[in-house]
């Protein structure tokens, strides 16, 4: 649970602010939100934040939205939903202190793409298409979704590219020229991934993306030939007794992994989550096979706790002891 977890939430009973009987729910908690960024009568905690600081505990935020939903809570949801949108208000707000974009720029933004990215659902100015258009035709929305983001990753590269030129000074220009510099770079084919998303989840949005351009297997079975060629890698690699190299090639095996799984249509982050589970369940199980036998964690010998972890597996299978 992240320390901004109770900024801006009501006292016990929800008591409202006094005058504000009518204030919209997110009006108010814009206004609180101010009001905790206010350097004389805010919190000297959240004052002290930056965009920098706040980032772990807006990832920290998601990973308890998922959390909520794979337990299917949906009060817990709720509430784990209101945590997540104080992030982004916490960082609208503090970009908003500089000049750059308040909270309602943020949500035109959004409430734009969506518009520009469902063109089978929406016309350019919004208003839903009716329901027998021909647009919503399932077999062009997949091919529109995927012309459209890589129109908006260049565009979006273009334009950050003008207001680089357009900062530079003339004099800088003039010298860049005169020693013959090289111009800005082409945008990267690859680029628009966020590097703070899980490895493994920005291991399959690279890939898609990739493929997206015709690099890719044809089929699943192809993936696991090239999963089985990294394992053999890492397996030189660790008798090589190279560090960096079997750095390198374990790194190589998840990659392929996580295409694999693309493939596969399974969602790598789901699967190791859910894989992750499945031993901790059963480590617990193998535990209580050793404490009912006279064993114990720790004091028991490998051969031991492989005979329980067997035995786990057989009871989760139903086989029972």
């Amino acid at each position: 649970m992240s320390e901004t977890r109770d900024a801006g939430r009501p006292g016990p009973g929800g008591a409202k602010a006094a005058g504000a009987a009518e204030e919209a729910p997110l009006s108010r908690l814009l206004r609180l939100m101010a009001t905790l960024r206010d350097p004389v009568a805010g919190c000297p905690w959240d004052v002290a934040q930056s965009f920098a600081t706040i980032v772990p505990y807006t990832i920290e935020e998601a990973y308890e939205v998922a959390d909520a939903v794979a337990r299917g809570d949906l009060r817990d949801l709720r509430d784990e939903l209101g945590d997540l949108l104080l992030q982004v208000v916490f960082h609208a707000r503090m970009a908003e202190e500089q000049g750059a974009f308040a909270f309602d720029d943020v949500a035109r933004a959004i409430g734009d793409k969506l518009v520009r990215r469902h063109p089978h659902v929406f016309s350019p100015d919004g208003t839903p298409l009716p329901a027998g258009s021909p647009l919503r035709d399932p077999a062009q929305v997949e091919a529109q979704w995927a012309a459209i983001k890589a129109q908006e990753r260049a565009a979006r590269q273009k334009e950050r590219q003008e207001e680089r030129q357009e900062a530079r000074q003339e004099a800088r220009q003039e010298a860049l020229q005169d020693t013959g510099a090289a111009p800005d770079p082409a945008p990267h084919p690859l680029g628009g991934v966020a590097r703070a998303l899980p490895a493994l989840a920005r291991a399959e949005k690279i890939s898609r993306r990739a493929a997206a351009y015709g690099f890719d297997w044809d089929e699943a079975a192809q993936v696991v030939d090239k999963v089985r060629e990294e394992t053999d890698e890492v397996a030189e690699a660790l008798a090589a007794g190279d560090p960096q190299a079997l750095s390198e090639e374990i790194g190589d095996l998840l990659f392929s992994v996580a295409n694999l799984a693309r493939h596969a249509g399974i969602d790598p982050e789901t699967a190791l989550r859910d894989g992750t589970a499945k031993f901790e369940r059963r480590f617990a199980a193998m535990a209580r096979h050793l404490a009912a036998s006279g064993g114990a964690l720790g004091r028991s010998d490998l051969a031991a706790m492989e005979a329980a972890w067997q035995a786990a597996k057989r009871d989760e299978a139903g086989g029972g002891p």
